[in-house]
């Protein structure tokens, strides 16, 4: 059985569990698989008190299938939450990646 099968097995009996969609998040961006990756962090997002990381994560994907102005939005969130926390070298790694999106025409 695989880490993203475990993960998914608990999910089922504790689906609210952010700490496993977080690790099951982990395990989709490490087997480079985008849709799952958007689809779980968006929902542990809905979830979880997140301090600004799993906006990075899913910023990231974004931009890896192509959808920039997405990645950017969640980039913008992700400063905010950042901030919020007291994490302003992770805000401004956010602002960052922002100035390397391309510009929409």
């Amino acid at each position: 059985m695989t880490r993203i099968e475990v993960f998914k097995q608990i999910l089922e009996t504790d689906p609210a569990n952010s700490n496993v969609l977080f690790g099951l998040a982990k395990e989709y961006e490490k087997a480079g698989e985008d849709e799952e990756l958007i689809a779980v962090l968006d929902r542990y997002l809905a979830a979880a008190d997140d301090e600004g990381n799993a906006y990075g994560m899913l910023a990231s994907a974004y931009e890896r299938t192509g959808r920039h102005e997405k990645a950017r939005e969640v980039y913008e969130r992700g400063i905010a939450v950042a901030m919020s926390h007291g994490h302003p070298s992770m805000a401004e790694e956010y602002r960052g990646a922002i100035a390397e999106l391309p510009v929409a025409n």
